[in-house]
């Protein structure tokens, strides 16, 4: 009988996380933070903020300095670790989704076929057509695709850039109730770096408040709550947003007036040399 090694419990942890881009400018500063299995953590933060970046580097696109980043307890990085999904806006330029390509190809090829009965109801609950070809479908079409390829395969921790920027609102509703699903009848994790509100006022566990690469407040969303409430007596109750939104709405403004006006301020989201490629741990996902 082979012994193996239990799959550790996606967790995420950084200690000290601190990120310098090629230019010796800061990416990150120091940021600390414990994530438990099974839960939904919303990266709430500015443009700049740095959120791209720390998704890049819990996902193993980027190198992270040694011992700052733990997936369930291992050190990606030192030992590579299995089961690490990003799905970020970049797939939907990439021209081989853009040439004449039908979707059951698409899907086949990362495994549609070994996770049939996932497959078909990743289709359904996107509202994919499987007759599509994806030089002749839109943006928003091509993201629905992208999704389903991403999440063919069972993954561990599941790390989300602004991917439902292009979606419709029915299909982000659709889409977020899988996910909510999906950890709350198995061990996976979610972070999702989002600016679109609509419907995430019960789907978070958890909310990191990220302001010019730096974690400003994070921790379990019942710790918000009276800081949720207080935004909202504060701004218009005639605005139509959720509690959830009113605080966001605060930590944005408060952000913005305390970074000044830009006058030329680097962006923390710059483009830099990707690890990506290049021996990034895992079987996280290409799409």
């Amino acid at each position: 009988m082979t012994n193996s090694s239990p799959t550790p419990a996606p967790s995420i942890a950084t200690k000290k996380l601190t990120f310098k881009f090629p230019d010796l400018t800061t990416g990150l500063q120091d940021i600390t933070l414990d994530l438990p299995p099974q839960s939904r953590t919303l990266l709430i933060g500015a443009n700049g903020a740095g959120k791209t970046t720390i998704l890049r580097l819990l996902s193993g696109k980027r190198m992270a300095p040694s011992g700052t980043v733990s997936i369930g307890g291992v050190d990606p990085f030192a030992q590579g670790l299995e089961g690490v999904t990003y799905l970020g806006l970049e797939w939907v330029l990439n021209p081989i989704v853009r040439s004449d390509i039908d979707v059951p190809t698409l899907l086949s090829s990362v495994g549609g076929d070994a996770y049939p009965e996932r497959r078909d109801e990743l289709v359904s609950i996107l509202d994919v057509d499987t007759a599509w070809r994806l030089h002749a479908v839109s943006d928003g079409e091509r993201r629905r695709v992208q999704l389903c390829m991403g999440l063919l395969r069972p993954w561990k921790v599941l790390l989300l850039d602004e991917i439902t920027v292009d979606l419709d609102l029915l299909s982000r509703h659709n889409f977020l109730q899988f996910l909510k699903r999906e950890t709350e009848t198995r061990e996976c994790t979610i972070v999702y770096a989002t600016h679109i509100l609509d419907n995430l006022a019960d789907w978070p566990t958890h909310l990191v408040h990220m302001s010019l690469g730096r974690v400003k407040k994070w921790g379990p969303i019942d710790g918000f709550e009276t800081d949720a409430q207080n935004a909202a007596t504060k701004q218009d109750a005639k605005s139509g947003n959720s509690k959830l939104g009113q605080l966001v709405l605060q930590w944005l403004r408060e952000d913005i007036e305390e970074r000044g006006p830009r006058g030329g301020q680097a962006s923390q989201g710059k483009t830099y040399e990707s690890h990506e490629g290049k021996g990034g741990y895992g079987n996280e996902k290409k799409a």
